[in-house]
């Protein structure tokens, strides 16, 4: 009888921890408001203004979108899986008067519309920050600007992150500061490209990008000579990359990419103003 009472006391422990697992993964950990001061922070760092669409993920009591409406005349969309935090995030908004440019919506994060966002905001544990990466990337126009307090997207490191003072959040945590992160949806760079340079003596050259999120590598090749880069740059839409040539001879290229296109200014070795333009391989 012992065995069996402690071997049910076993399950149960179990089935509870399993649920709470569960609901965790559902709804991104338990409610907890981001300090206003976080919030000023997150619309200051991810440059919000009236020509700014914000969608707040686990919206809470909406006090992110509430705020990017009222202080920057943004519009928005929050969203959160509890139905009672969304109705109080609507008569907020409509005590305000900004019910015509912002609205809270009760549904899972997972299945959010996030391809109008110029700007997304996140609270929400690593587990689900993680889980969602996948899901920014492939759905937000390259350019959005996402903006998390405290928790990262883990191997996606940020573009910049700010330390802010957050009192109140010490009886919580035991920290006297958040950090605020800022990530730019990065254009997707890799695969193969085919380009030439404006006035440049040779034929086109051939560019192979290994992408890494903002980053990549790859190689350049042209009359059937390869050179290596690293650290090319993306930001946004916009590339950087350099590539020392025969001789020691320096291309430094930026540009701008658009779906299957790039183009941009190439500085061939202190001699810039060239032009160049690539198309994407199909393969």
């Amino acid at each position: 009888m012992k065995f069996s009472a402690r071997l049910t006391c076993v399950i149960a422990v179990l089935c509870a921890a399993a649920s709470f697992a569960a609901e965790l993964a559902r709804t991104g950990g338990p409610y907890v408001p981001t300090p206003q001061t976080v919030v000023n922070a997150m619309l200051e760092i991810a440059g919000v203004g009236p020509a700014d669409y914000v969608i707040d993920l686990g919206s809470g009591d909406g006090r992110i979108v509430l705020s990017s409406a009222t202080r920057h005349k943004a519009s928005g969309v929050g969203v959160d899986i509890d139905g009672e935090l969304v109705d109080q995030a609507n008569a907020s908004a409509k005590r305000l008067g900004i019910e015509d440019r912002v609205r809270f919506l009760q549904q899972d994060v997972f299945a959010t519309d996030i391809s109008r966002a110029t700007v997304l905001t996140l609270y929400l544990l690593p587990g689900m920050m993680e889980s969602l990466r996948p899901k920014l990337l492939k759905e937000l126009k390259p350019g959005t600007r996402i903006v998390s307090h405290d928790f990262d997207f883990g191997e996606w490191k940020p573009d910049r992150t700010v330390e802010v003072k957050t009192e109140e959040k010490y009886d919580i945590t035991g920290s006297w500061t958040s950090n605020v992160h800022l990530w730019i949806v990065p254009a997707s760079l890799g695969g193969a490209w085919s380009g030439s340079v404006s006035g440049e003596q040779g034929g086109p050259f051939k560019l192979e990008v290994k992408q890494r999120y903002q980053h990549f590598d790859g190689h350049v090749e042209r009359d059937s000579q390869m050179v290596e880069f690293k650290g090319g740059q993306i930001d946004g839409t916009r590339v950087r990359f350099a590539a020392t040539g025969p001789g020691g001879r320096t291309y430094t290229f930026t540009g701008t990419v658009n779906g299957v296109h790039m183009s941009g200014e190439a500085d061939t070795g202190g001699r810039g103003g060239a032009r160049w333009s690539a198309t994407r391989v199909v393969q």
